[in-house]
């Protein structure tokens, strides 16, 4: 039988209803431009990690897997108030009249996030203390108060602070000759208040060069035969205000309570107006550290006097305060998931490396790419082959010029290397970095100073658009002339992202679609102002009508058209119409979409053919795949584009072609269709934007992507 999935949709979450937002009547005839046939962008977001909270509190996953999850929501939430919060504040202070999708104000947005984040934050912090503390517990993990350690526990962890913490502290004082100190984005911070003759106020930061949990050292004595090791751990806030006196020595600690920071950063960067994009984006980062908070979360404890000075000082206002029964910052909590305890966390695996891209002295990859296009999907296959195939560009003689875009490479790129290898062998090197990538900005100049140092011809981005693509071409002199060999992906060039999300590669050599990759490279470098391509679909000039047109044919095509579009998020008002447009005509649409999705599915007379899919699981589905059964001559693509207006309007997207036979089954039936199988991972959207778990299947169901793990030698 199907597991039961233990969620945390509860009384207190908008979800917790056990059907819904009824749906009344047909819209057969409603205009495609009614806001009611839309679900709002934000609490579309948030409905997400709704879902990603489910896989915490759910007992088949994993305990430290588990643990993981929930350290995510809380990453993301406070993404979500960097981003989207941010952008939504800023938009009210401007005045804006802008409509979302469903037809909110600003005011209105603003509103209904608040009401949704409550709950949500709330079965966080229920999942914390009632599921997760008592299994770690039951396991031997034991996250405990300061103020419960015993003597020999406590002269331990002070032992530790003196050592390792106290030289690390620097307490900035508040007062007439002392300015509020500045407190950092995503900080930990102590507010601390001090009474000698007078209350005065000082700030202590946590530093985050320390574990956030203080490891208690465990009792003398041998462990029970088949006992799980005891680990016992404290909050590094609490011991840190257990010895505050080391750090006010002659004053009274009145009271002291733990805030975390959460900042704007949404910063405009004004390209038009800039001589030097890199400096633009370094000033653009280095004011991102100053922005308005967005948020304050401090425990429910904290005084009023504290808190007024916080909000006072901070410039933030009462309804961004987010009080919380429990630690701040449940992100830190990741620092469980590096204990030692194999029994409590996924099996590992090793990502399949198939025969084709197993190089050795004997076996040439341009030889490989030339027999036929291959396919690779990770983590399930190895990336290895990615990297290869650049570092025997890098080495071989007949390579002439390698040309590529990074957009989140991360630590210790052996892609880079693999660029600056290549510079030093002679070839000739064009990177498009693109420095506007949020929260990689530094990371990314960093990189583009590097190449640029050893003689990478560096581009910095588009004007008024990031590059978002993901595409190396490489030029090689060959017996019968020049030869172009492409990697075209879903994924970014980054080794680490590439054993967690789940992605796409694709190798060609052929010449259509190299050609394609030459405009492209001479547009991104360059003034090309290329109108059309041969095969590429590329945004924001060929795209959005090429994908629109290919709906419309199969909107021809009425009860006999199928569209399986697998994608992050949907939101794009015009694609989202065309959709409705095939479900009247008859058509299936199938979409799995994993994040944000405006579509409201099962509307009667609009989108009864639509079913969406969210899939939440080990991995981050982040291919995107768009099948047109187009009477059975059909198509597909793959590339980095959602349909969302950003990626269609605003960024340098591609999406490519699968014309080899063999390629488009395999997506087709095994990727497309074991997503579509899935009914253990898989959450089925509803018309009003809320998600429950498939069904459950008498013969145990089907785990997509524990069964690609299965099958990555296949």
């Amino acid at each position: 039988m199907k597991r039961t999935r233990k969620t945390g949709n509860d009384a207190s979450g908008p979800a917790a209803d056990g059907a819904g937002e009824p749906i009344a009547g047909r819209f057969d005839d409603a205009s495609l431009d009614d806001p009611s046939l839309y679900f709002n962008r934000e609490l579309s977001l948030l409905e997400f990690q709704r879902r990603v909270l489910d896989e915490a509190f759910d007992p088949e996953n994993k305990l430290l897997e588990r643990v993981k999850f929930l350290s995510i929501v809380s990453s993301n939430i406070d993404e979500f108030f960097m981003v989207r919060m941010a952008a939504l504040k800023q938009k009210l202070a401007a005045g804006s009249t802008d409509l979302s999708i469903d037809g909110e104000t600003v005011e209105q947005q603003i509103g209904n996030v608040r009401e949704a984040l409550g709950p949500l934050i709330h079965s966080m912090y229920g999942c914390l203390h009632r599921e997760l503390m008592p299994q770690l517990e039951s396991n031997g993990i034991y996250i405990t108060d300061y103020a419960s350690l015993d003597d020999r526990e406590r002269a331990a962890v002070n032992g530790y602070y003196e050592q390792t913490i106290f030289p690390v502290l620097t307490p900035l004082a508040f007062d007439p000759s002392r300015p509020f100190p500045h407190i950092s984005n995503l900080s930990v911070n102590l507010a601390v208040l001090l009474n000698h003759s007078d209350v005065r106020f000082a700030r202590v930061k946590v530093p985050d060069s320390l574990p956030p949990l203080v490891s208690v050292p465990a009792p003398p004595g041998r462990r029970r035969a088949g006992a799980p090791p005891r680990q016992k751990f404290v909050w590094i806030e609490e011991v840190i205000a257990a010895n505050l006196e080391s750090l006010f020595p002659g004053w009274k600690i009145a009271e002291s309570h733990a805030f975390h920071v959460t900042r704007d950063a949404e910063v405009a960067i004004k390209e038009l107006e800039s001589d030097d994009l890199l400096e633009t984006v370094e000033e653009a980062v280095w004011r991102r550290r100053f922005r308005k908070p967005v948020r304050i979360q401090t425990h429910a404890a904290i005084s009023d006097s504290a808190l007024s000075i916080l909000l006072e000082n901070l410039g933030a206002d009462a309804e961004d305060v987010d009080r919380v029964q429990g630690p701040l910052d449940l992100t830190r909590l990741r620092q469980l998931t590096l204990l030692e305890r194999p029994d409590l966390k996924d099996a590992p695996f090793d990502p399949a490396t198939p025969a084709w891209g197993r190089l050795d002295e004997l076996q040439d990859i341009f030889a490989m790419i030339r027999e036929q296009p291959r396919m690779l999907q990770h983590p399930y296959q190895s990336f290895q082959p990615v990297v290869d195939l650049l570092k025997a560009a890098a080495s071989d003689p007949e390579v002439l010029a390698i040309k590529m875009t990074l957009y989140r490479v991360g630590k210790n790129s052996p892609v880079v290397q693999t660029l600056l290898d290549a510079v030093e062998n002679g070839k000739q090197v064009a990177v498009l970095v693109e420095l506007k990538a949020r929260f990689d900005e530094e990371s990314n100049i960093e990189w583009a100073r590097a190449l640029e140092r050893e003689g990478v011809h560096v581009v910095y981005g588009v004007v008024g658009m990031k590059v978002h693509c993901k595409i190396a071409l490489i030029v090689r002199r060959e017996h019968d002339g020049i030869r172009r060999y492409l990697h075209l992906g879903t994924g970014n060039y980054n080794v680490t992202t590439a054993r967690l999300y789940t992605d796409l590669s694709f190798f060609t050599c052929n010449d259509d679609l190299g050609a394609d990759a030459t405009d492209l490279f001479n547009s991104l470098t360059g003034y090309s102002k290329k109108a059309d391509y041969r095969k590429l679909l590329v945004a924001p000039v060929t795209m959005r009508d090429r994908i629109a047109a290919l709906i419309r044919r199969e909107i021809g095509h009425g009860a006999n058209g199928h569209l399986i579009f697998k994608m992050n998020a949907l939101e794009d008002k015009q694609m989202i119409q065309l959709l409705y447009e095939a479900s009247r005509a008859g058509v299936k649409v199938d979409l799995i979409v994993r994040g944000l999705c405006c579509l409201r599915p099962g509307l009667p007379g609009v989108s009864d053919t639509i079913t969406v899919r969210s899939i939440v699981g080990r991995f981050l589905e982040h291919s995107r795949i768009y099948y047109f059964r187009n009477g059975g001559d059909e198509e597909v693509y793959s590339g980095s584009a959602d349909l969302m207006p950003r990626n269609l309007d605003h960024r340098v997207e591609l999406l490519f072609p699968i014309a080899d036979r063999k390629i488009r089954r395999h997506l087709r039936d095994v990727v497309l269709g074991k997503l579509l199988e899935d009914d253990r991972n898989v959450r089925i959207g509803r018309p009003d934007g809320t998600y429950r778990f498939a069904p459950a299947a008498s013969d145990g169901g089907v785990d997509a992507q524990q069964w690609f793990i299965d099958h990555r030698a296949d």
